[in-house]
C-alpha cells in the first residue's frame, strides 16, 4: 500500500468516495433536523452546542478519510471492504444523532465513530507495513495516535454525562492534532486537484441539504394553510443565498494555490470546519423561518430571521478566511465578503423580510466581486508575448 503520486494526472473523485460521502447526506440531515428542533423550541444555545460537538465528528470523520484516500487509494480488495467498514459507522452515527442531540447521550454516536475509526486506524498499519523510512514513521505515528485518542473516547462513554463538555472538547483537540504530530517530519502525498475535488464536493452536499430542507419545510406549509405569499420572501431569498454561497466557493481555483503551497493545506483543510457546518445551519435557519410564518414556533421573528441570517455571516466570513481571499488581488476585492457579511446580519432586523434581504445583499455581493474582478484584470500589465 504505498503512496500515489502527488503529480498523478487527471486524479479525480472515485465511484466509491462519491458513495462514501452520500452516507454522510444521511448525518448531516439528522444533525440539522435536530437543531431545527431546538431552535423553533426556543433553545438556539443548547441547540447550537450540540450541534456543534456533533457536526465535528461528522466532519472529522469525513476529513481523516478524504485526507488518506488522496494519498493511499489503491482501490483493492483490503482498502474497499475497510472503506465500507467505515461507512456502515457513519450510519451508526447517524442513527446516534438523535440521542446526542435530545439527551446529550453520545454513546451511539461514539460507537459509530469508533467503528470508523478502527478501519481507517488499520489502514494506517497496512501503509506501515508496506512503506519504509520517514513515510513509514508517519504511517506509524497516525496509527498510534488514532488508536489512543479513540481509547479515550471509550473511556468517555463510560464516565459521566455532567464531564462530556469539557471532555469532547479535550478529546478534540487531541483530534485535531494527530495529523499534525504525524506530518511534522514527513508529509503525506496527498493530491491538491483531488483535494479541492473533494471540498468541493462536500460543499455541493451540504448546499443540496439546504436546498432539501427548505423544500420540505415550504411544502409542509403549502400543506396546512395557504400562506404562499407570506412564505414566497423566504423561498426566493433562500434560493439566492445557496446560488450565492455556490458562486463564491467554486469561484476560486483553489487547486493551483494548494500546489504552489500558497495555502496552507492545514489551516484550509480544519477551516472548512466553519465553512461546511454553517453552510448546513443555513437549512435548518431557513426551516425556522417557515415555521415561524405557519406558526409552529414562538420564537421572536428576529430569533426566527437570526437563524438564518448568523449561519449565512459565518459561512461568507469562514469561507474568505481559508479559501476566497487566496485569490484576491487588491483590497476592495478583499473586503467584498467581510462587508457583505456585516450587510446580511443588518438584515436580521428586517423581521419577515430578513431572508430576502439577505438574499439581495449576496447578490449585490457576487455583482460587485464580478465588476472588482473585471477591473482588476483589466488594470494588470499584459504578459510576455
Amino acid at each position: 500500500m504505498t503512496a500515489r503520486s502527488r503529480e498523478e494526472e487527471f486524479r479525480v473523485s472515485t465511484p466509491l468516495e462519491l458513495l462514501f460521502d452520500l452516507c454522510f447526506v444521511v448525518a448531516v440531515a439528522q444533525a440539522g433536523n435536530r437543531l431545527v428542533n431546538a431552535e423553533a423550541e426556543g433553545h438556539p444555545g443548547y441547540g447550537l452546542t450540540s450541534y456543534a460537538f456533533v457536526f465535528f465528528v461528522i466532519w472529522w470523520a469525513w476529513v481523516n478519510f478524504t485526507w488518506f484516500a488522496s494519498a493511499y487509494d489503491t482501490d483493492d480488495v483490503a482498502y474497499r471492504l475497510a472503506t465500507l467498514v467505515q461507512m456502515s459507522g457513519v450510519l451508526v452515527l447517524a442513527a446516534g444523532v438523535p440521542r446526542a442531540f435530545d439527551h446529550h447521550d453520545f454513546t451511539v454516536a461514539v460507537v459509530g465513530y469508533l467503528i470508523m475509526r478502527a478501519a481507517l486506524t488499520l489502514q494506517w498499519l497496512r501503509v506501515a507495513r508496506s512503506e519504509t523510512g520517514p513515510v513509514r514513521q508517519t504511517a506509524v505515528r497516525y496509527a498510534t495516535g488514532l488508536a489512543l485518542v479513540q481509547l479515550g473516547w471509550l473511556i468517555m462513554v463510560l464516565l459521566p454525562r455532567s464531564v462530556w463538555t469539557w471532555g469532547f472538547v479535550t478529546l478534540a483537540i487531541c483530534e485535531v492534532s494527530v495529523p499534525m504530530i504525524a506530518e511534522r517530519h514527513q508529509a503525506t502525498s496527498w493530491h491538491p486537484h483531488h483535494i479541492a475535488e473533494r471540498y468541493g464536493l462536500f460543499t455541493m452536499i451540504i448546499l443540496g441539504e439546504t436546498i432539501s430542507a427548505s423544500t420540505v419545510a415550504v411544502q409542509v406549509a403549502l400543506d396546512e394553510k395557504n400562506v404562499l405569499f407570506d412564505l414566497l420572501p423566504i423561498a426566493g431569498g433562500g434560493l439566492l443565498l445557496v446560488f450565492a454561497a455556490y458562486w463564491i466557493y467554486f469561484d476560486v481555483p483553489i487547486h493551483e494555490h494548494l500546489a504552489q503551497d500558497e495555502t496552507p493545506p492545514f489551516a484550509w483543510g480544519y477551516g472548512h470546519y466553519f465553512v461546511f457546518a454553517s453552510g448546513a445551519a443555513v437549512g435548518a435557519g431557513l426551516e425556522v423561518a417557515v415555521y415561524k410564518v405557519i406558526g409552529k414556533t414562538h420564537i421572536s421573528q428576529l430569533a426566527a430571521a437570526a437563524a438564518v441570517t448568523v449561519p449565512i455571516a459565518v459561512f461568507l466570513v469562514a469561507t474568505w478566511a481559508v479559501h476566497a481571499r487566496h485569490d484576491k488581488r487588491e483590497t476592495a476585492q478583499w473586503m467584498v465578503l467581510p462587508v457583505s457579511a456585516v450587510l446580511v446580519l443588518a438584515c436580521t432586523f428586517a423581521g419577515h423580510w430578513a431572508v430576502l434581504l439577505s438574499g439581495l445583499v449576496s447578490v449585490a455581493m457576487i455583482a460587485s466581486a464580478v465588476i472588482l474582478a473585471a477591473r482588476a484584470a483589466a488594470a494588470s500589465p499584459p504578459g510576455p508575448a
